[in-house]
């Protein structure tokens, strides 16, 4: 691995272990997006490469054990699987799937963090000669996800620390509606500082650096009833 952080997609169906896994996850230096089901977790791949995925096994609809098997058959990021299921049948289905290891839910927060960490370690080294960067295009404007810069042609737009947590975030889920007390709840504590409407204002001036218009938004929406919404090109 890099020394960049490792960005994980942790997949869901209930709504408090997500927020919990996610919020436990990033406070210990990590990128992490969500997905309630199986069909977001495939929305999000479509668009987004990432270093690892936290697969819920008893997911209504399509289950973590039939979307690692699938997932397998085209990509070799490595995958965790949680489940409420302990016997050793359940845990070689989920390794003969392809998952790479398999916790059991309930488990210590912190075995997942060694867990996670044990997994990163074995994978190889990134080498960036010739990979393809990660990147997000809004107009003219374009965002490195892996560095976190904004650039206008070729010129660097300076962020502020907020500005470039808030796009961090964005970046994260891309055409996801994120509430104002999730972005305040992602963004290091004495940034954000629980003041949802400070983030209205972060907003604005986030705004003037990626729109066109900053009266009409087209990357940065408003998303009545919702929050905010990054929407690339």
């Amino acid at each position: 691995m890099s020394d960049l952080a490792a960005h994980l997609l942790v997949v869901d169906d209930d709504e408090r272990i997500r927020g919990l896994l996610q919020k436990f996850l990033i406070r210990n230096g990590f990128l992490v997006s969500v997905a309630r089901d199986a069909q977001q977790a495939r929305r999000l791949l479509a668009g987004l490469e990432f270093d690892m995925l936290v697969l819920d096994v008893m997911m209504p609809g399509e289950d973590g054990i039939s979307l690692t098997r699938d997932l397998r058959r085209r990509l070799s990021v490595p995958i965790l699987l949680l489940t409420a299921k302990g016997e050793t049948a359940n845990r070689i289905e989920g390794l003969e799937a392809g998952a790479d290891d398999y916790l059991v839910k309930p488990f210590e927060p912190k075995e997942l963090l060694l867990r996670i960490n044990a997994i990163l370690r074995r994978m190889p080294a990134q080498t960036t000669t010739g990979a393809v960067p990660k990147v997000l295009h809004l107009g003219q404007v374009r965002y490195d996800i892996d560095r976190g810069e904004l650039w206008q042609g070729n010129e660097l737009v300076r962020l502020t620390s907020t500005e470039a947590g808030l796009m961090r975030v964005f970046a994260a889920q891309p055409g996801v509606a994120l509430s104002r007390d999730r972005l305040v709840g992602d963004l290091p504590r004495e940034e954000g500082g629980g003041q949802e409407r400070a983030v209205d204002v972060q907003i604005t001036r986030l705004r003037r650096k990626i729109e066109t218009d900053p009266k009409q938004p087209r990357y940065l929406q408003t998303v009545r009833g919702e929050g905010y919404m990054l929407q690339p090109d």
